[in-house]
């Protein structure tokens, strides 16, 4: 058959793969298989060697908002398993010795060039001082991708990511040098529009944004705040609202 007349289906595959229970898996864990097997994203992850699918996220986030300048300094937190930073490396030029990248996860991650990985919880209280002492700096983006494990219960679930995203942009606030950027994973419920007033106070422009890479029946958005105002700004704003009182 042509290419013409392929039906823009790669390797002959013309159906969609299913997979049989085996008495092993549970019913969640052989859905989880079948759309893995049948999800683009994954298949072309492993065509071009990045670690996960999360990858083509990062890629698109990065085209619409030009977060990734050469040389700039990336902190990546729920890094596991490397692919957004994998990706910032690339576009910083850590894997070339220019620039810098860091991740911290709870789990091991296999090395990558160009970055330096740690095996952290970011909860706990003495996190951010490492995580400064790994930067040796300010940064130029903060990103993060945590999310804690889901309960089934949505508004739970929702409101424990946006706590997580909430800590995370405090994190952001102390290292990023001004005109930074701060990108952090939610999920729609409401009270991601109370992150968003918050941020906007200390950054020029915040937005949500769903990358085509995002599974369609996700309900996972980011958060993605440019220009950020610096830490000085912040602290003058702080003792203004003050003498207001």
């Amino acid at each position: 058959m042509s290419a013409e007349n392929s039906s823009g289906r790669e390797g002959g595959r013309s159906l969609k793969q299913r997979v049989k229970s085996n008495g092993k898996r549970t019913i969640s864990q052989t859905r989880w298989l079948e759309r893995q097997l049948n999800d683009p994203f994954v298949a072309r992850a492993k065509r071009e060697g990045y670690r996960s699918r999360a990858a083509f996220k990062i890629i698109e986030i990065n085209e619409k908002f030009k977060l990734f300048k050469p040389h700039g300094r990336i902190v990546d937190l729920g890094a596991a398993p490397g692919g957004w930073a994998q990706v910032a490396a690339k576009a910083v030029g850590s894997d070339k010795g220019r620039g810098k990248v860091i991740g911290i996860d709870l789990l091991e991650i296999e090395p990558i060039a160009g970055v330096d990985f740690e095996v952290m919880d970011f909860l706990l209280d003495d996190a951010p001082d490492r995580l400064k002492a790994m930067l040796g700096g300010e940064a130029d983006v903060v990103m993060s991708d945590m999310a804690a494990n889901t309960t089934g219960h949505k508004k739970t679930d929702h409101l424990k990511i946006v706590a997580i995203a909430e800590l995370a942009g405090e994190f952001a606030r102390e290292v990023l040098a001004p005109g930074g950027a701060f990108l952090a994973k939610v999920l729609q419920g409401g009270t991601e529009g109370e992150l968003l007033n918050n941020l906007k106070r200390d950054f020029a422009a915040v937005r949500h944004y769903k990358p085509a890479a995002s599974r369609p029946d996700s309900a996972e958005l980011y958060v993605v705040a440019t220009g950020y105002r610096g830490a000085k700004n912040r602290a003058q704003d702080d003792r203004e609202n003050e003498s207001d009182v």
